[in-house]
C-alpha cells in the first residue's frame, strides 16, 4: 500500500535526519482513495458499510461517505490493514460507561498531527511555558490528551512547563512568577479543574492564554460553554477563553481561540448530519450531529460519526453545542446545549 501512503504524506529531508511530513488537505481524490482503502481493509468499517447497503464504488464525493458511529471503538478493534499496535489510547469515560479504545499503529502520525496543528493556531511551542491542569486524565492510563500535553510540554523546553494534579496553590505561584517575568504561557485544563482554580485563586492574567478541554467528569454541575467562559474570564480578567475539541477516537484536534468558534486543520473536515436521518448532511447554519473526516486516522477509521451536537458556519468554522441524547431516537434531546 506504499503508493496510497505516499498520496497522504509528502516526505522530505531539509536538513540532517529531520523528516518533515506535510499533511494533505481533505480533497475529493485523497479522501475517496482513503475511504475505499478502509472500506476494504478495515473489517469493522467494511461490515458497517455492508449492513447499511453502501457500495463504496458508488460513493463519488466526501459528503456521501458513511461515517462510522464512534461507539464502535467501545466494542471493536477498529484498525485498517495489518499491523500491531504500539499504543492504545483509552477514553476517560464516566462511571458505568464502557471506555473507547483507539489502537495506534504509528504514534508518529498523532505527534505530527497535534504539533503541526498547535503551530498553526498558536505558533512555536518553544515560545511558551505550557501548564497542564488535567487531574482526571492524569489518574487514568493511556490518555491521548495527556500524551499530547506531555509532548507539548517537552517541546516548550521551558523549566516551568509541566502537569498539575491537585496542587492548585503551587499552580497559582507558578503563574504569578511567569506573569511577573512577562513569559507567554498557556494554561490548558479540564473544565471542572479550571473552575476550582478560578474559585480559589482568581488573579489578573496578562501573558497567559487559558484553554479549556471541556468536561466536568461528574465532579461539578454541567454548564454550557458560554457560562464556563464567562466565569473564567471574570476570575482571570482575560478577554477570551480558548477551547480544544478532540477525542480518543481522533488523531487530530480543532481549536478555538475565543467564543467557542472552532477551526479544524486542513486534513480534518466537519459535517453536520440530520439528527433524524444520519445519512443526510445539513447546510451551514443548521444544528445537528457532528461527523468528522480526519485523514490522520489512516490506520483506524477516518470517518467518524460523533455523539456531539454542533453547527457549521459559512466560513467552515463550527460550534459544539452539547451532546445528542441517544435514548430518544425521534428528536434527540439536547444536553447542555445553548439556546
Amino acid at each position: 500500500m506504499n503508493t496510497l501512503k505516499d498520496r497522504f504524506f509528502r516526505e522530505s529531508k531539509p536538513s540532517g535526519d529531520i523528516r518533515v511530513v506535510n499533511f494533505l488537505k481533505v480533497d475529493n481524490s485523497t479522501t475517496l482513495d482513503l475511504f475505499r482503502y478502509q472500506a476494504r481493509k478495515n473489517p469493522v468499517y467494511a461490515e458497517y458499510i455492508r449492513l447499511i447497503g453502501c457500495d463504496p464504488e458508488e460513493v463519488s464525493s466526501p459528503d456521501q461517505i458513511p461515517f462510522l458511529p464512534v461507539e464502535s471503538f467501545k466494542t471493536h478493534r477498529v484498525v485498517t490493514g495489518p499491523g500491531k499496535e504500539t499504543l492504545i489510547f483509552r477514553s476517560s469515560g464516566t462511571t458505568g460507561h464502557q471506555a473507547s479504545l483507539h489502537y495506534i499503529l504509528d504514534e508518529k502520525l498523532y505527534e505530527e498531527s497535534f504539533t503541526r496543528c498547535f503551530k498553526r493556531f498558536f505558533g512555536d511551542p518553544a515560545s511558551y511555558c505550557f501548564l497542564a491542569l488535567l487531574p482526571s486524565y492524569l489518574l487514568q492510563r493511556n490518555s491521548s490528551l495527556v500524551y499530547m500535553a506531555d509532548r507539548l510540554i517537552r517541546l516548550t523546553g521551558h523549566p516551568g512547563s509541566g502537569f498539575y494534579l491537585d496542587d492548585l496553590q503551587k499552580l497559582s505561584g507558578t503563574l504569578e512568577g511567569l506573569e511577573s517575568s512577562g513569559q507567554k504561557t498557556i494554561l490548558m485544563g479540564v473544565s471542572y479543574a479550571l473552575m476550582d482554580f478560578a474559585e480559589r485563586f482568581p488573579m489578573k492574567l496578562r501573558n497567559t492564554r487559558i484553554i479549556e478541554t471541556g468536561g466536568m467528569k461528574g465532579r461539578r454541575k454541567e454548564v454550557i460553554r458560554a457560562e464556563l467562559h464567562e466565569i473564567l474570564q471574570k476570575a482571570f480578567e482575560v478577554p477570551a477563553i480558548g477551547s480544544e475539541y478532540g477525542m480518543t477516537e481522533l488523531l487530530s484536534q480543532a481549536w478555538s481561540l475565543a467564543h467557542g468558534i472552532f477551526e479544524a486543520p486542513p486534513w480534518m473536515r466537519i459535517f453536520i448530519r440530520d439528527p433524524y436521518n444520519p445519512f443526510r448532511h445539513l447546510p451551514a447554519g443548521k444544528t445537528g450531529g457532528i461527523d468528522i473526516i480526519d485523514l490522520a486516522n489512516r490506520d483506524s477509521c477516518a470517518f467518524i460519526q460523533t455523539g456531539d451536537l454542533g453547527k457549521l458556519n459559512e466560513d467552515g468554522s463550527f460550534e459544539v453545542l452539547g451532546r445528542l441524547d441517544q435514548s430518544d431516537v425521534r428528536g434527540c434531546n439536547l444536553m447542555t446545549a445553548e439556546g
